[in-house]
């Protein structure tokens, strides 16, 4: 029976425990307080909803041990969390320090990072969303690189459960614009990742697998090459080395205001696309839907309708094939999110579709093969 590995996105935002959480959501549960509060902004809005396992605290050990055995009871057995680092420490570590390294059923599961390195905004804080204001610049330069680099070899490239290809711990990047701009141009950032793959080899490491979510909206005009013209955004992902390519949402790749069959459609034909402009391996990603009105008292455009379990698994299957397809790389799907619950792509149970994502995946991953 084949194996896939079937990667979820963890935003770790469930929690009080971190205490900068309070700039967001004073009540001390976090993002939860946000889909507490959810309201219907228009006629057919599926909005608000409750989870079936309750506003829990996922950096306790104890709430995890039971996600684990439901995540992997249902197929997924790899978890991404999305990691932060923000004014010079990190930010969002206590769900994967405290919740899943510290379950005692841990092993049934891998799990490797996504460096969510994009800017702070209100985004989060419901109060305030409207603010086009930073509070962190998640740029970074080459000496805080190299802190930031030290603690992932440290803290998790080396853990025995961490994910790895061909052995070497993944890790993914969310925004390669933001890391060229931090570190001064895409020489110094393709430095940046030599210099962390050598310091990975030293602690018994084959390297570093680096792989970079794709955005549809990158441009590189301010970063010159030798001969003055601009990069693209093929030459700077040639340039700084990336071994594979997925993507993290939907949003970021296509319209999303729209029936999730034809999103989907468009997906697939973008995986052709990146697979003729790229030599490198991309993963299949699905996201299970897209509205963000949960962050703000108005109502935004951007609904993702018509992403019910049944198309989920529609498109799961179309992910798998491109699995299968690519005998040549890991049998890796990537899919957002297992608790993206104010994004509305999430695998976690609620009131509206039950289980019906996770059995999805089980029937696709699982059952079909």
């Amino acid at each position: 029976m084949k194996k896939y590995d079937v990667a979820a996105y963890v935003w770790p935002s469930y929690t009080g425990d971190e205490l900068r959480t309070r700039i967001f959501w004073p009540d001390g549960i976090g993002e939860w307080q946000t889909v507490k509060s959810a309201v219907k902004k228009f006629e057919g809005h599926l909005w608000p909803r409750k989870p079936v396992w309750g506003y829990v605290n996922e950096a306790d050990a104890k709430v995890m041990e039971m996600q684990i055995d439901e995540a992997t009871k249902h197929g997924v057995n790899v978890f991404i969390y999305d990691w932060y680092w923000y004014d010079k420490r990190p930010f969002l570590e206590n769900c994967l320090n405290d919740g899943f390294l510290k379950a005692e059923n841990n092993h049934k599961m891998r799990f490797y990072l996504m460096w969510a390195n994009h800017n702070a905004d209100y985004l989060w804080d419901k109060r305030n969303s409207h603010l086009d204001c930073m509070i962190w610049d998640a740029a970074v330069d080459r000496k805080e690189f190299e802190i930031i680099g030290k603690r992932l070899i440290e803290k998790y490239f080396t853990h025995p459960l961490y994910y790895k290809i061909e052995g070497k711990p993944v890790l993914s990047l969310f925004d390669v614009e933001n890391l060229v701009k931090g570190l001064g141009g895409v020489k110094q950032a393709a430095d940046a990742f030599d210099w962390l793959e050598e310091q990975a080899i030293k602690e018994g490491l084959n390297g570093v697998h680096y792989q970079l979510t794709l955005r549809n909206d990158t441009k590189f005009e301010i970063y010159k090459k030798e001969d003055g013209t601009p990069y693209t955004y093929t030459e700077v992902i040639e340039e700084l080395g990336f071994d594979s390519l997925t993507h993290y949402q939907f949003c970021m790749m296509t319209g999303i205001d729209r029936d999730y069959n034809l999103i989907v459609d468009d997906v697939i034909k973008e995986w052709d696309s990146i697979d003729k402009k790229f030599t490198i391996p991309y993963f299949s990603h699905i996201s299970v839907g897209w509205d963000n009105n949960l962050r703000f008292k108005e109502f935004k455009p951007g609904v993702t309708v018509n992403n019910t379990p049944l198309n989920v698994e529609k498109a799961l299957m179309k992910a798998k094939e491109y699995i299968d397809n690519h005998i040549n790389q890991p049998p890796l799907v990537v899919i957002n999110s297992w608790n993206e619950w104010t994004e509305d792509s999430y695998l976690q149970p609620d009131d509206l579709y039950g289980y019906g994502y996770l059995e999805a995946i089980k029937k696709v991953f699982t059952e079909n093969i």
